[in-house]
């Protein structure tokens, strides 16, 4: 029985150890943010980190604030290039969370503290690219009372929040969304684009090459949230 026990729990230890080995593996091979990305949190003062956040500030206090969730195995840095566009000509506080791993099903809650942090601002806005979007769209169909609007690029809503108060954005290649969607409030369908080209980390294996730049993805995608976000905010 000795004997017995101890061949068990080396068996146990064994796979635990091969697991954690594997898991750790898988989650340190990522995107990562590339040199437009990397310019922008190196370009200026209206950009600062707290903790596990980085907080872009536009120059005019703001109210409104919108928390960012990143795709899954992908550097957070990757979505500077097209939050700040998102600043500059919607005037809201974008706050980029920094997820354990690189994977917002770790930490879907995250917004529930930053919430907190920050008890100035009023409208609460929550938005995600991919599994980020996902669990951005997890959490504000859990605390509707507190999420003004949900702004989702390359996913589609995940719970029973509001279509009416969501704004869904993919790229016509991006055909895995598009199947997904069974509402029609508020779709922006991006012609040319692709799943990868809302963050700044170059290709994504599966993804098929978009017939239009990333700066073009982006700007058609910032234009689409400002007018979501103004007409929230009458």
């Amino acid at each position: 029985m000795k004997k017995w026990l101890k061949i068990s729990l080396i068996t146990i230890i064994s796979l635990v150890l091969l697991f954690t080995g594997a898991f750790f593996i898988y989650v340190s091979d990522y995107y990562r943010a590339d040199d437009v990305a990397i310019a922008v949190m190196q370009s200026g003062d209206d950009i600062h980190v707290q903790d596990n956040l980085v907080i872009l500030s536009p120059p005019t206090s703001s109210d409104n604030a919108l928390i960012f969730y990143p795709g899954a195995k992908v550097e957070h840095l990757a979505y500077l290039p097209i939050l700040e566009k998102i600043k500059d000509t919607s005037g809201i506080t974008c706050i980029l969370v920094k997820m354990p791993y690189n994977m917002a099903i770790f930490d879907a809650n995250a917004a529930e503290k930053i919430i907190d942090k920050f008890p100035d601002i009023k409208n609460w806005y929550i938005g995600g690219h991919s599994m980020g979007g996902a669990m951005a769209s997890n959490y504000a169909s859990k605390h509707q009372e507190k999420v003004k609007g949900l702004i989702l690029l390359g996913a589609y809503i995940y719970g029973n929040y509001p279509a009416a108060d969501t704004l869904t954005i993919y790229g016509t290649f991006n055909t895995s969304v598009a199947e997904k969607i069974d509402y029609t409030e508020n779709i922006v369908s991006i012609e040319g684009g692709n799943h990868a080209q809302f963050g700044n980390y170059g290709q994504q294996k599966g993804d098929p090459d978009a017939t239009i730049s990333s700066v073009e993805q982006q700007n058609i995608a910032v234009e689409a949230i400002r007018d979501f976000l103004a007409k929230r905010n009458d």
